[in-house]
């Protein structure tokens, strides 16, 4: 199904961080709202909801949905991993399109701070042996083979994760926002955590919750005439597919090439190429994960993002800025809520209202999410 009318009508999110005295519901709550008041909706018309999470239990949707009113609305737990925010948005895209829904609302949420170290495991053989490695593990692993086979450096990773620790500092809703700038030589100076990865170089444990409102282009354009309508081009999802030797590629996050046939699928179906793709957002908990997605997403040739990096062109002001929020690194990644930060980014971009991390003549936008599982989501938006 071709998204040809469908645009993000409203987005709102909180500031990700540590909320010790708010509930999953509070924090849903304010983001839902921000978002409605952006689109200049009320939620009375809400058609279908998607709410997405990753550490409660199996009715915490739908009841942080009747925080906002008992409309009697369906409403859909979406979960996928990492990638869960970016397929909550999918789902309220692909509803507006198929004429089932005129507005949805994508809203994801987490604690990840009260599940740290709780997360069940698989009693499976299989799973078993995605269990026995931390993720941070795996994602050592892609970094030591990169160095191997095409002399990437620590410095690499370390001015990746520089670059997002001080696009953070840019963005309000950002759980890390240093005070200085952060230097290459600071991010290798910190705890050694999975060898080439510093703790710099991995995203924070955190909470937050954030929000879309989808809806037809005219209604975009009635809503609030005379700011720049934000178009779905594409919202694809694909789970791994077979290769030799996957498995020990990673389990967790599946072959790399999952990425790569994800986002071909997205460009197809979007008609946009990657040299119009102004900026992006990728799923960087891990620093090693940016620099290969440079790859993946085909934004240069395969062995040339070291060059991509080392040029300035995924930094504010180059050829194809990537997490000018921050990313995962810095915004943060509670889970839920972390596609649709991408989202807002995204969207706020593509509105022109970014400030001091603004890309210039930014129309069209990626935002890129794996999940483990494993699951691959990328969505393409772009500004009339």
């Amino acid at each position: 199904m071709k998204l040809d009318d469908v645009a993000v009508l409203g987005v709102g999110m909180t500031r990700f961080g540590v909320y010790p005295d708010k509930s999953m519901a509070d924090l849903a709550r304010e983001a839902g709202f921000l978002a409605l008041d952006d689109a200049g909706v009320s939620f009375p018309e809400i058609d279908e909801a998607f709410t997405g999470y990753l550490f409660s239990g199996p009715m915490t949707g739908v009841r942080a949905m009747k925080e906002f009113g008992l409309t009697g609305l369906p409403v859909t737990h979406v979960e996928n991993a990492s990638a869960t925010g970016l397929v909550c948005f999918r789902d309220a895209a692909y509803a507006v399109a198929s004429g089932r829904a005129r507005i949805s609302m994508a809203l994801g949420f987490d604690k990840m701070t009260e599940a740290a170290g709780s997360a069940p495991r698989s009693s499976s053989a299989r799973g078993a042996i995605d269990n026995v490695i931390m993720p941070i593990a795996f994602f050592a692993l892609w970094a030591m083979r990169r160095m191997h086979e095409r002399g990437m450096q620590p410095e690499h990773l370390a001015r990746i994760a520089a670059k997002n620790w001080n696009n953070g500092a840019l963005t309000p809703n950002s759980h890390r926002q240093p005070d200085h700038k952060i230097t290459v030589e600071e991010v290798l100076a910190a705890k050694m955590i999975a060898e080439p990865h510093t703790a710099m170089m991995a995203c924070p444990v955190d909470d937050g919750a954030a929000c879309a409102i989808l809806g037809p282009i005219e209604l975009a354009q009635k809503l609030n005439p005379g700011r720049p309508v934000v178009r779905v081009r594409a919202a694809t999802l694909q789970s791994e597919s077979y290769t030799p030797g996957h498995t020990f590629l990673g389990p967790v996050v599946g072959p790399a090439t999952m990425t790569r046939d994800t986002a071909n699928q997205a460009y197809e179906d979007s008609g946009i190429d990657p040299a119009d793709v102004n900026l992006a957002l990728c799923h960087d908990a891990f620093a090693i994960e940016e620099l290969q997605y440079y790859e993946l997403l085909g934004f240069c040739a395969d062995g040339d993002a070291e060059k991509l990096l080392e040029d300035g062109e995924t930094e504010i002001g180059g050829r194809i800025p990537f997490n000018t929020d921050g990313g995962l690194i810095a915004r943060g990644h509670p889970g839920g809520p972390t596609g649709l930060a991408q989202i807002h980014e995204l969207v706020v971009q593509l509105r022109g209202e970014a400030g001091k991390r603004q890309v210039a003549n930014a129309r069209t936008g990626l935002a890129h999410l794996v999940g483990g599982g494993s699951v691959c989501s990328v969505s393409l938006l772009q500004r009339d």
